[in-house]
């Protein structure tokens, strides 16, 4: 079992692992809804079964919300918005949710396409970091963003809903606006600091996120980027407050954590699987940032 072997759902296999066959979906989900949809956050979450264990999408999520809160993990982080704010979980990025939060808004689900038709362009893509693994995924908005983004999105709900993306040309143009909207007040992570190791430490993570089971060590990363590993080590820590190795080392384990979830692999199995050919030192390692072994993990999720 290799890397490409872990669950990537899009939109329609997630559909069908993960939410009720209720009628109503059938009504709120158009047919086309493999390239974009839009939905109130309160309908959809009710019909969604929980928990979602850890997984990727190959389509990137946005949530804004106009009351109450929502919690989810990205990465190895998990994140809380409430009113007047967003999160977006880019495509490819490891996520995971489990409680039922109560709360009101919107959610869009896309692929990169609905961006890039018509009338968008490749580069549109560069100019939203917030949709690449490394950005920051909590965008809060002022009021006056808040209030344009909210008369966007029930303008947009209102033309999806309506003929699904037959009215692509009005959804492609409302939606490239909503996202100029918030890339505008979209804070970086590393707003405030150097720009050359906010490159390095970008570059980094994409480089992490393709290789974290096959390069294991600062050295590989800094090859890659040809820089030193002191260089690396330096650029990371001063934009993240954590080294490399940590970084590395979170990577190995979200990974193991996804096979521990999606497949029966015994944990030999899934310590090669995620490059670690020790399987002593895997279980060690697991134990060190989940605070449980692998084996126990795997029992809280079967008795979960």
């Amino acid at each position: 079992m290799s890397k490409n072997n872990i669950r990537t759902y899009n939109t329609e296999t997630f559909r069908d692992a993960y939410m009720q066959p209720e009628q109503k979906l059938d009504t709120i989900l158009k047919s086309d809804f493999g390239k974009f949809f839009i939905v109130k956050v309160e309908d959809l979450i009710r019909l969604i079964k929980l928990p979602v264990p850890p997984i990727r999408s190959t389509t990137h999520t946005f949530i804004y919300l106009t009351d109450g809160e929502a919690i989810m993990t990205i990465g190895s982080e998990t994140y809380t918005i409430v009113k007047h704010e967003c999160l977006v979980v880019p495509a490819g990025q490891v996520y995971s949710f489990s409680s039922l939060d109560e709360n009101h808004g919107y959610l869009c689900n896309f692929h990169n396409d609905i961006i890039i038709g018509k009338f968008g362009k490749n580069e549109l893509l560069k100019d939203f970091e917030f949709l690449r693994v490394w950005g920051n995924p909590r965008i809060r908005l002022d009021k006056q963003t808040s209030k344009f983004v909210r008369r966007l999105l029930k303008r947009i709900l209102l033309a999806y809903s309506e003929t699904g993306l037959t009215n692509l040309d009005i959804i492609q143009s409302y939606f490239i606006a909503l996202l100029c909207e918030v890339n505008r007040v979209y804070t970086p992570i590393s707003a405030s600091m150097q720009t050359n190791a906010v490159t390095i430490t970008n570059r980094f993570k994409e480089l992490l996120v393709e290789h974290a089971k096959t390069k294991q060590r600062v050295t590989d990363y800094a090859s890659e980027l040809n820089i030193t590993p002191n260089h690396l080590n330096k650029a990371v820590r001063t934009i993240t407050g954590k080294s490399p190795t940590k970084w590395i080392d979170e990577a190995i384990v979200l990974e193991a954590k996804v096979l521990l979830y999606q497949s029966r692999l015994s944990i030999s199995e899934i310590a090669s699987e995620v490059g670690l050919f020790d399987p002593s030192y895997f279980s060690r390692l697991f134990k060190k940032y989940e605070g449980v072994t692998p084996i126990t993990f795997r029992k809280m999720i079967e008795t979960s």
